[in-house]
């Protein structure tokens, strides 16, 4: 049986899940729209599913990782709505957000290192503890 997960670790999972969520549709919308810059739309709804999957991880790997994992979270969602958000509305036509999408990939990157040194700075996860030999004769 799994234990029980903490609520703020659950926060991640379901933005994991909102986020994979819209990147779907992003997908369907940009398969269906006249015009617009697809070769970027098509990037960004990729980025958008990757990062979804990061969420989720951020939301299992939990307090295995401390609080940095809460901020790898917190970079992931950022870097999502900035770049991915910047893109789509550029590809779209919609409005023209300037420097945010790098802004938003650096956040992408930094999420990334954060989860990554939340897994290297984390408590050792130990091994079940061995149970004694049975008494059998």
């Amino acid at each position: 049986m799994l234990p029980r997960m903490n609520t703020t670790y659950r926060v991640w999972v379901a933005a994991g899940a909102l986020a994979g969520l819209l990147a779907v549709a992003a997908a369907a919308g940009g398969a269906h729209l006249a015009g617009g810059d697809s070769r970027a739309l098509a990037s960004a709804v990729q980025m958008h599913g990757w990062h979804a999957l990061a969420l989720v991880g951020v939301g299992l790997w939990g307090a295995r990782g401390g609080r940095l994992t809460h901020f790898a979270g917190a970079a992931f969602t950022l870097g999502l709505l900035l770049f991915c958000g910047s893109i789509y509305l550029s590809a779209l036509g919609v409005l023209r957000l300037g420097p945010l999408a790098p802004v938003g990939g650096t956040a992408l990157m930094l999420g990334w290192a954060l989860l990554g040194i939340s897994a290297l700075r984390g408590p050792p996860v130990l091994p079940p503890p061995a149970r004694p030999p049975s008494r059998l004769g």
